[in-house]
């Protein structure tokens, strides 16, 4: 098999709305419409500029890219689907692009670029970066600094994936997340007693859930402040 066609089965769902069981609601599709105007990106920045001068200090391992996006003119976030075939402890996860720091990499933002290019064969500048948010502690310990950025349509990218470390790419509309049939949470339990509860998000191709769903939450909440609340707390780095 030629490395073209053994990348064709991650592309095959860079479509809007795979796999969604009921259309969104009047509203849902009002909000999403809005998250990525002109005004909401200079809003969203400016408040992304205050998170960075807050979380300056703190000592971050690892960055992903939120991808933001619009597919067949929707606006959506784009995830992956990591390979199988991945030795550790994420392979099979739905994620967005990421990794941990390479002492090459300039900063945080740096690392999410790096790794985006790894992953996805995509080049981007720094105009598509609208800020950094706020760090978030994964379930091993490692501190990861979420990267927000536009990549525009869809349609206009030329994404290579990389089939040993991606085993699909994939995007959900805002209007499917807004959504709140789409919206679920699991309770963790530790020693017979409640821990903490956790997003989910449902009815799409994958599940999006773990540290991918939290960072997703907190995007909605960013992007749409009027018409999506956050449910469950945000794990605290200790």
């Amino acid at each position: 098999m030629s490395p073209q066609s053994a990348m064709l089965p991650a592309l095959r769902r860079l479509r809007p709305g795979p796999g969604l069981r009921r259309p969104p609601g009047a509203r849902s599709c009002r909000a999403a419409a809005a998250a990525l105007s002109r005004d909401n990106e200079q809003r969203c920045r400016a408040l992304l500029e205050a998170s960075a001068r807050r979380y300056r200090l703190e000592a971050a391992t690892a960055a992903v890219l939120v991808p933001l996006c619009r597919a067949g003119g929707q606006p959506a976030l784009l995830y992956t689907l990591r390979s199988r075939s991945l030795r550790g402890r994420h392979k099979g996860d739905v994620s967005f692009p990421g990794g941990k720091r390479d002492s090459s990499d300039q900063d945080m933002v740096a690392t999410a670029l790096r790794e985006t290019l790894e992953e996805l064969g995509l080049r981007l500048g720094s105009e598509s970066i609208w800020g950094i948010m706020r760090p978030l502690p994964d379930r091993w310990g490692l501190v990861v600094i979420p990267v927000l950025a536009d990549l525009g349509p869809l349609e206009s990218l030329s994404l290579n994936p990389n089939p040993q470390e991606v085993e699909e790419v994939f995007t959900l509309p805002l209007s499917h997340l807004l959504e709140v049939q789409n919206q679920g949470y699991t309770h963790f339990r530790n020693k017979g007693h409640y821990s903490y509860t956790l997003p989910v998000f449902l009815n799409g191709c994958h599940k999006v859930w773990g540290l991918t769903a939290i960072i997703t939450d907190l995007t909605l909440e960013l992007l749409v402040p009027d018409d999506y609340r956050r449910r469950t707390h945000v794990p605290a780095i200790h």
